[in-house]
């Protein structure tokens, strides 16, 4: 690098002539050197400032523009915090309009012993406590009585639907205990499958927690859903005509080679094309050949229970079909290990065979009595 700036910075002589006299100037390289760098340093300065100016004059903006939006951010909340404060008798008129509706919906819905507690029952009524609300906010803020009103006739109205949902609820497991089923199993295994959407939370106060009678509500309505739905998917229609069972559930002689076997369902004999019908809901898990079963259609009707249908002669149903009780899903054949035209049921639950007769002779008797309980057109889940 030295030797760079020699080379850069020689020392310079030069020669002069005035009135005929030569004289000799000598810039020796240190002085070159020197001057350089205060021409450097100067203009590094002069940059700086240049540089330090400009940031100051951009702040400035910035601070002036962040400003401004503050500004316009105060004037449009007050705006706005004026324009709710002229409006709150239409706000309240509208709330009030929305829960005359809301109550009229469910009454068509709701029995009329819905409003109050039967012995053993754990709803709370909020009555008394909603009155008394209601009575101090109209002491100290009597333009907001008309909304704790509203709320107090939320409060009632949710209460109602909770002791209704509990009840439904109670009946559908008394079903499906008389079944020989465990209701628990079915209650405590909702469908989320298919659900999504924005997050939309209820809450009655700035701290964005729900009140605990909404909380209650939504477990009741899942539970009560629950459980419906797993009566639903109990079977309960006779797959092909009951006057022509032809083997029964468990041990019997092997029709192929005389010894003792284990029978594992019913089999129904029927002329080949003969309908075969879906036992109860469900979605079809399997279309196809299955060793032993010939060509075989099994529906999956949730909480580990299955149906399987063999030795048909086509199929009528598609894998993934959602079907209901009574849908046609094939035909009576005699594929497989079969000595004639018949169709062979099952019904298994979490892999295990179990006697179908049972659920197709009671069932369709307590489904009849659980669903003239329940209204035509049943509540749905409105709370997560």
């Amino acid at each position: 690098m030295a030797s760079r700036l020699a080379d850069w910075f020689p020392d310079r002589e030069f020669f002069m002539r005035s009135q005929g006299q030569v004289r000799f100037i000598k810039i020796s390289s240190g002085m070159q050197k020197a001057v350089a760098a205060l021409v450097v340093a100067a203009l590094l300065g002069w940059a700086i400032s240049m540089v330090v100016m400009a940031w100051s004059q951009y702040q400035a903006q910035a601070d002036r523009a962040s400003l401004l939006q503050r500004e316009a951010k105060v004037a449009t909340s007050e705006e706005r915090f004026d324009e709710y404060a002229s409006d709150i008798g239409k706000v309240t008129s509208d709330l009030a309009a929305r829960q005359d509706f809301l109550e009229a919906a469910t009454s068509a819905v709701l029995p009329e012993d819905a409003a109050m507690a039967k012995e053993g029952e754990t709803v709370t009524d909020s009555s008394t406590e909603a009155g008394e609300t209601v009575s101090k906010v109209s002491a100290l803020i009597p333009e907001a009585r008309n909304l704790a009103e509203i709320e107090a006739r939320q409060l009632v109205l949710v209460e109602r639907l909770t002791r209704y949902a509990d009840r439904r609820a109670a009946r559908a497991a008394n079903a499906i205990r008389s079944l020989g089923l465990d209701p628990k199993a079915m209650q405590n295994a909702p469908d989320r499958s298919a659900m999504g959407g924005p997050l939309q939370q209820l809450s009655s106060g700035s701290g964005s927690k729900l009140d605990p009678r909404f909380e209650r509500l939504g477990a009741s309505m899942d539970r009560m859903a629950a459980l419906e739905r797993g009566l639903e998917g109990i079977p309960q229609f006779l797959p092909a005509s009951a006057n022509l069972i032809s083997s029964g559930f468990g041990y019997r002689r092997d029709p192929f080679n005389g010894g003792g076997a284990m029978h594992s369902g019913l089999d129904f004999k029927g002329p080949i094309g003969a309908p075969i019908h879906a036992a109860a809901k469900g979605k079809v898990t399997h279309v196809g050949w299955k060793s032993g079963y010939g060509k075989t259609v099994e529906i999956t009707h949730g909480n580990g229970m299955l149906t399987r249908y063999a030795h048909m002669s086509k199929f009528n149903a598609a894998l993934g079909q959602q079907v209901a009780a009574g849908d046609i899903i094939g035909a009576i054949g005699s594929t497989g290990r079969s000595t004639g035209p018949h169709l062979h049921f099952e019904v298994r639950i979490n892999d295990r065979a179990v006697n179908p007769r049972p659920f197709l002779e009671k069932a369709p008797h307590v489904l009849e009595e659980a669903r003239a309980a329940a209204p035509r057109q049943p509540i749905r889940q409105t709370v997560r």
